[in-house]
Formats: structure tokens, sequence, C-alpha cells
């Protein structure tokens, strides 16, 4: 029976359930770049067996695993129990220039198994749900029970930033700035991106001590931008650094409360003609709308934080002081989006 011939309300059925079988995926794809699979197979088609022999598998199941991604566009089978690449499967390899393999494996890590059954819980309270399924706060859990996933959150962080950061840097106005101070920076991959990009620019690496104490060696003493650059270990949350440009990309990600408390503390450490930049996706203007979605919800449950549309984003601003000067797009899913202090009210008080 060919497509054309393949009743439509069998069709219609038939992607509904693959729709629901999208665990099954998660789970197929994990094993396959946990078996690390996709860097064994190179630019001509691989026998399963012998695939197996080389990770010692089972070769029977390598090809039933292998096949079931083909069928979603994950490696081809272009003869029985021959595999070879896609253009999906291809940047699962850890060596491809736009590898997503921990951002892969960020997405199926270990916890979210655990919290994503109690999503109907999440939205009938619209309370986060990890607290209570782990017994302390979600960044908690990674740094003190959880190493291995906190090692693959921050690779899929520096991976998604490796794609991100000169698009980012190049649609950044850097008139009249000096200091950058880039807040919740990670390893400090946008730092460094930006400081090379604007060699007259001295930054700040702002972001939990965990996290930068493996900061990027160029910013550290001793590396080829240290004489521009300071790590600074702190919380966004008691206050920042002083500068006169501040980057937040993809921060403001958690509840209301502690997103408002973050931007009062930009709006207060703002110098006279200051500016903060969010760098980050919009909900109602994504170009991926089921990833940005999805990870909306992935944070309800485990941060009880959210992904924002322009709206929410404008109230949340308010509240702190703050007022969108600007939105631009940049050659990813992301937006900059200056702010600066809200203007007052002509004959206010």
């Amino acid at each position: 029976m060919t497509d054309t011939d393949y009743p439509p309300e069998l069709a219609t059925a038939a992607r509904v359930k693959e729709l629901a079988m999208g665990l099954w995926v998660s789970a197929m794809m994990m094993t396959a770049v946990q078996l690390r699979l996709p860097d064994e197979i190179d630019d001509k088609p691989v026998e399963a067996a012998e695939l197996a022999a080389r990770l010692d598998l089972h070769p029977e199941a390598v090809a039933r695993l292998l096949r079931a991604l083909a069928a979603h566009g994950v490696f081809a089978e272009p003869a029985e129990d021959r595999f070879a690449h896609t253009e999906l499967s291809r940047v699962l390899r850890e060596d491809h220039p736009h590898s997503v393999r921990y951002q892969v494996l960020w997405t199926v890590a270990p916890w979210t198994w655990r919290a994503w059954p109690h999503l109907e819980e999440a939205v009938r309270t619209g309370e986060r749900v990890f607290p209570r399924l782990y017994g302390k706060e979600f960044f908690a859990y990674l740094a003190e029970d959880a190493p291995r996933s906190a090692e693959v959150f921050n690779r899929a962080m520096t991976q998604s930033s490796t794609f991100t950061s000169a698009m980012v840097a190049e649609a950044l106005d850097m008139t009249g700035v000096r200091v950058v101070v880039d807040i919740g920076g990670g390893r400090g991959h946008l730092l460094r991106t930006v400081l090379e990009r604007y060699p007259w620019l001295s930054g700040v690496l702002y972001d939990l001590a965990s996290v930068v104490a493996s900061a990027d060696p160029a910013l550290r003493p001793g590396g080829e931008l240290a004489d521009r650059a300071r790590v600074v270990a702190g919380s966004c949350l008691d206050g920042v650094p002083p500068g006169d440009l501040y980057i937040l990309k993809n921060l403001l990600e958690w509840d209301d409360e502690r997103t408002v408390t973050t931007l009062r503390n930009v709006a207060a450490a703002l110098r006279s003609g200051g500016r903060a930049v969010l760098v980050q996706n919009l909900v109602d203007d994504s170009p991926e709308p089921k990833v940005t979605t999805g990870m909306d919800l992935l944070l309800l449950l485990n941060v009880g934080g959210r992904k924002h549309t322009r709206r929410q984003l404008t109230r949340l601003l308010s509240e702190a002081g703050l007022e969108i000067t600007d939105i631009r797009p940049t050659a990813s899913s992301l937006f900059v989006i200056e702010v600066a202090r809200r203007a007052p009210v002509a004959g206010g008080a």
C-alpha cells in the first residue's frame, strides 16, 4: 500500500500515535548517543553487526534501534541491517561543528523521566514539582546530588552558546560601552566572543562559584584575554557587579519573583545612560515553537519558571522599573532585547 492509498483517517490516527510515542523516541536518541553510535558511523553505510562488534553490543538489537530511529529520519537504512547518516543523525556526533549531543543528553537527563509524569499536577496548581520529588531546589540538586547531570548541563549550555555567540555579539550595540557584564554567563563563551569582537571592551563574567570554577581559560589569569576580563563568583539574586552594559542570556527563566528580583538588581546597578540586554527566545515569535513551548513546560516542572511572551516580559520589566527600548532578531532563535530604566512619567511625582 502506498502513502496515497492509506486512508486519511488512519493517517491522522497514526500521526497522533507518533506524537504520543515521543517518549520512546527520546529513549532511542538517548541510547544511541550514550552508546556513541553516531560517532562510529562515518561517510559510508556500515553493517549493524560491525558497529556491535566495535562497541561490544548485541548486533540484532543495534539494528533494531537504528531502524527505529531511521523511521524518524535519524539515520537511514539503505539496505537491510546497513545504516548510514542523515542530516539529523550527523549532528549527534560529538565532532560535528553544530553538534547537539549534549543538548540531547540534557533534554533526557535522568531527573526529567521522574518529573514529566507529574505535569498534570503542575498544570492543576501552576507550581513546580521538583522540590517535592527530590527534596531540594533544582540547582542545589544538580550541584550536590547529580554532578554528571550538572556537567551535561554545562556542556549543553556551552554547546548552545557556541552556535549563537557570534550572532549575538554581532547584534549588540556597544556604543559608549567600556565595561560589559555577562550575568549568569556560565563558562564565559559569549563574553569571550564579545571581547574578541570588540577589542576596546573590558568584561566581567558573573555566575555562581560552582560554575565559574570552570570558566574559559582565556578569561582567567594568564589567559589571552585576562588583561580585559574578570571572573567574579556570586548570585544575581543578591546583586550584580558595576558595568555599562549587562547581558542576561537565557537567564530569566525562573519564577516571576526571582526574575523581578534579578531585574531590580540590574536596574539598581545601572550607571547613568547604562543599558541591559536580554538575549532570549520569545514564545509568541519563535522560529522554533515546538522547542520553545516544550522548554516552557519543563521550566514549570523544575523551577516554576517560564519562557516569556513580549507582553509577559514587558510586565516584569515594568515591575523592576525598566522598559524595552529595542528588540532585534539575531540569525538564530534568540532576540536581543535592549532595556533601560523606565523614563519618569511627565507630570508625575
